[in-house]
C-alpha cells in the first residue's frame, strides 16, 4: 500500500502566526500531506466528524497551561470520530468507529492505544459522541453534580446556555428537579432553550441593559448553583445574585479567551467571602472515569424524551477554521461540528 494523500489544517509557521486578540482565517493554512500506510499493529483511519471548541484558543498561544500549545507548522489537534479503513491488528476491524484527538486532518495511521473504539447506542448518531455523549456532555454532568453539588429544588443559572456544554447542563438540571435560568445571545437561542430544552427562563444578554438586574428578575429567590461558561459580566451578575453557601462551577470564560491582557475585573468578588460561596474551576479530564456511566444515563434520558440536543454542522475540512472562529461570534446553536467525510466505510 503506497502513501496516501491527506489534507490537514495547520497554524502558519511562515510567517509565525500565533494570534494576539481574535484569531482570523489568515492564521491557518490548508496543506496536503502524505500519510504512510499503517505499520504492524496499527490502523488507518479516515476522519468523518470533527469538533471545534473554545479551549483551542488557549492552545494557539505559547503560554503555560493545562494542555500544551499547538505547534506552528504542524497539524492541529481536535477531537474527531473516524472509521477504520485498513487494520493490522485484531483489536480493530475495518468499518469500526473510533474516537481520537487527531482531528484537523482527513487520514492518519495510529496504534489502538491512541484511539477509543465507539459502538454507538441504537438510534444515536455517531457524531453525538463528540457532543452530548462525549466531552461536552460529561463536562456539564461533572460540573453540576460533582462540582456544583446540585440538589433537587434548587435554582441553577447557566451562562452560554445554548452552547454544546450549556444546553446539556440546563437539561440535566431540569431532570434533577431544579429551576433553571439560562443566558444566550439571540432570541432564536433563547426560544430553543425554553421550547425544546424546557428551561424555566432564558435571558438574551445582548438585549438587556443590566444583566445583574435581569438575572435577579429571572431568579427572584436567588441562585444556588452557577455553571460558568462566559465570565465577565455574567460572573458579576451571578455573584450578585448567589444565595448564601451557593456553588459556582467554573467551566470556561469564553468572553476573555481573545483578550490581549489577562485581567478580568470582577468588582464584587468579595461576595465569595460574604456569602460563604464555593467557587471551583474544573477540567473534565479529571473525571474521565465517569464517562461510561454518564453515557448509559444520557442514552436512557434521551430514550425517555428527557434529553434533547442540537448541532451546527459546517461541511468540509477546509472550513474548519471558520467553524472555530464562529464559536466566538455565537454562530453555533448546540455543538459546533465539522463534517470531514461520508459516514460509510
Amino acid at each position: 500500500m503506497s502513501n496516501l494523500k491527506s489534507r490537514e489544517i495547520r497554524l502558519k509557521s511562515r510567517p509565525a502566526s500565533r494570534p494576539a486578540g481574535m484569531p482570523h482565517e489568515g492564521n491557518f493554512e490548508l496543506v496536503q500531506n502524505e500519510v504512510a500506510p499503517p505499520g504492524p499493529g496499527e490502523v488507518l483511519v479516515r476522519n468523518i466528524w470533527m469538533s471545534v471548541d473554545p479551549y483551542m484558543r488557549g492552545r494557539m498561544t505559547d503560554t503555560p497551561s493545562y494542555i500544551a500549545p499547538f505547534k506552528l507548522g504542524e497539524t492541529l489537534e481536535a477531537e474527531a470520530i473516524g472509521r477504520i479503513i485498513k487494520s493490522n491488528t485484531p483489536e480493530l476491524q475495518p468499518g469500526d468507529f473510533v474516537g481520537s484527538m487527531l482531528g484537523f486532518r482527513e487520514l492518519f495511521s495510529a496504534p489502538p492505544s491512541a484511539l477509543e473504539k465507539i459502538e454507538p447506542a441504537e438510534g444515536v448518531p455517531i457524531q453525538a459522541y463528540l457532543g452530548p455523549l462525549g466531552r461536552a456532555g460529561l463536562t456539564a454532568y461533572v460540573g453540576l453534580i460533582k462540582i456544583g453539588e446540585m440538589k433537587p429544588g434548587e435554582t441553577v443559572f447557566v451562562s452560554g446556555a445554548a452552547g454544546a456544554v450549556g444546553s446539556i447542563a440546563c437539561q440535566i438540571a431540569k431532570i434533577h428537579g431544579c429551576t433553571v435560568i439560562g443566558s444566550a445571545g439571540s432570541e432564536r437561542k433563547c426560544a430553543w432553550l425554553t421550547e425544546v430544552g424546557g428551561i424555566d427562563r432564558a435571558i438574551n444578554y445582548k438585549t438587556v441593559q443590566d444583566l445583574t438586574k435581569a438575572v435577579r428578575q429571572a431568579a427572584p429567590d436567588g441562585i444556588d448553583v452557577y455553571f460558568e461558561n462566559v465570565g465577565g459580566a455574567h460572573l458579576i451578575a451571578a455573584l450578585a445574585n448567589m444565595n448564601v453557601k451557593g456553588r459556582l462551577a467554573i467551566c470556561g470564560m469564553i468572553s476573555r479567551y481573545n483578550g490581549v491582557t489577562s485581567d478580568t475585573p470582577v468588582p464584587n468578588i468579595i461576595m465569595v467571602l460574604r456569602k460563604s460561596l464555593k467557587m471551583q474551576g474544573f477540567l473534565v479530564g479529571e473525571s474521565w472515569d465517569l464517562l461510561p456511566q454518564f453515557r448509559t444515563q444520557m442514552v436512557a434520558w434521551a430514550r425517555a424524551g428527557k434529553m434533547r440536543w442540537t448541532e451546527t454542522v459546517v461541511e468540509g475540512l477546509e472550513n474548519a477554521p471558520g467553524a472555530f472562529l464562529g464559536l466566538f461570534s455565537g454562530e453555533n446553536l448546540g455543538k459546533m461540528l465539522v463534517k470531514i467525510g461520508p459516514d460509510d466505510a
